[in-house]
């Protein structure tokens, strides 16, 4: 049988990689119940959370701090700072990657947050006409990935500030019950990737930016020993109720939408992958809330037929920022397109690592969804 939706979230065979049992259900929905039960969110899961909370406070012993956390204002991270420091007595640093582009809203969130809790902050900030230059390289080339620069930014930078102050434990705030999972094929990102397409499209040199090369990365898995850590894998995290919390205790501001804390962010996912891409986003989240029996798939659908919110003035400030006039960006939006495996990547190199980047997800030095995602084979990519 032919299926043209998924019959338990709104995946449907537009997705990249798609594929669909005999019930109907999508493999995307297969991927999310393989993480749920390696990560329960019952009370097994609060017994895992706290003994990983407990090792965590043991290796920072003698230290300044227990562990770093990654914050952007947002409201995952901040209530996960929360969290950590006040129920489980945490000492954290935050850590953020400052592109240049953050919302007005997302820097006072910031420091909100980490004045109220007494946590310091460590600020990595790149040149912003640096910056700059790689947004448009990225442009230029015609990929829809253009917000690798700053995803591989922050990974960087949560290990430089891990090792700095010797920590063993980085915590970030996703959570694939409330986030679902991206498309394979949707976003691609690694340091060869972004020097490929710097080097053919760049003209300001990358003396700022904190690429994640490959070397580096096994050397603060391997040596470093540095852990990755999702608390709210283990967690029944209620999103709306976070966001009241943090409203009413730190007087934290809500900003519109998943990522639309960061202009970059915002301008990818509100215009720039439903424009350029016909494609949107909003529907990973919305499979998530159906897949946790928080919305229906009717109403997802129906919301899905709303437009994505774009800020005002967004695209004014994305354009004048970047020195583009109105066709500049016109010929930017309707370049021939172009995929990652278009540049020189990483991607087979992981694909040959496979089984020690599984040993590595196993010893929580990398996250689980790069293993399942960067490390096997893309049929889109074995076409080109």
């Amino acid at each position: 049988m032919n299926h043209e939706i998924c019959t338990r979230c709104i995946f449907d065979k537009t997705i990249p990689n798609i594929s669909f049992d005999s019930e109907g259900v999508c493999s995307y929905c297969a991927q999310i119940d393989e993480l749920a039960d390696r990560f329960p969110n019952d009370e097994r899961g609060a017994v895992q959370l706290q003994e990983i909370v407990n090792r965590i406070k043991e290796s920072g012993k003698g230290k300044k701090y227990d562990a770093i956390i990654g914050v952007s204002g947002g409201c995952d991270s901040s209530y996960l700072m929360h969290l950590m420091k006040v129920k489980y007595g945490l000492r954290l640093l935050a850590v953020h990657f400052d592109n240049t582009w953050n919302s007005t809203i997302a820097t006072e969130n910031i420091h909100a947050l980490t004045e109220a809790l007494d946590i310091d902050l460590f600020t990595y900030v790149v040149d912003a006409t640096e910056f700059d230059d790689l947004i448009l390289s990225f442009l230029k080339s015609g990929v829809r990935d253009i917000e690798t620069p700053t995803d591989i930014g922050l990974a960087t930078t949560m290990n430089i500030a891990a090792e700095k102050y010797s920590v063993k434990y980085k915590i970030d705030g996703h959570s694939f019950r409330t986030e679902g999972s991206a498309p394979m094929g949707w976003i691609y990102m690694d340091a060869k990737y972004i020097q490929s397409v710097h080097k053919e499209f760049g003209t300001v040199a990358m003396k700022t930016f904190p690429n994640l090369w490959l070397y580096k990365q096994l050397k603060w898995m391997l040596f470093g020993r540095i852990e990755s850590i999702r608390p709210l894998y283990f967690l029944q995290y209620d999103k709306e109720a976070a966001k009241e919390m943090l409203t009413k205790e730190y007087g934290w501001k809500w900003y519109g939408g998943h990522h639309l804390e960061n202009r970059t962010a915002s301008f990818f996912h509100s215009y720039f992958f439903p424009v350029r891409w016909q494609s949107d986003f909003r529907i990973a989240g919305y499979s998530a809330y159906c897949r946790e029996g928080d919305m229906s798939r009717e109403e997802a659908i129906e919301l899905m037929k709303e437009p994505p919110h774009i800020e005002e003035g967004l695209l004014e400030y994305y354009k004048k920022r970047l020195n583009l006039s109105d066709e500049q960006f016109d010929r930017l939006m309707t370049l021939p397109k172009k995929h990652y495996s278009d540049f020189k990547t990483y991607k087979k190199t992981f694909e040959r690592m496979r089984p020690f980047f599984l040993l590595m997800a196993k010893w929580n030095l990398i996250p689980w969804s790069f293993y399942i995602k960067y490390t096997i084979p893309d049929p889109l990519a074995n076409k080109k």
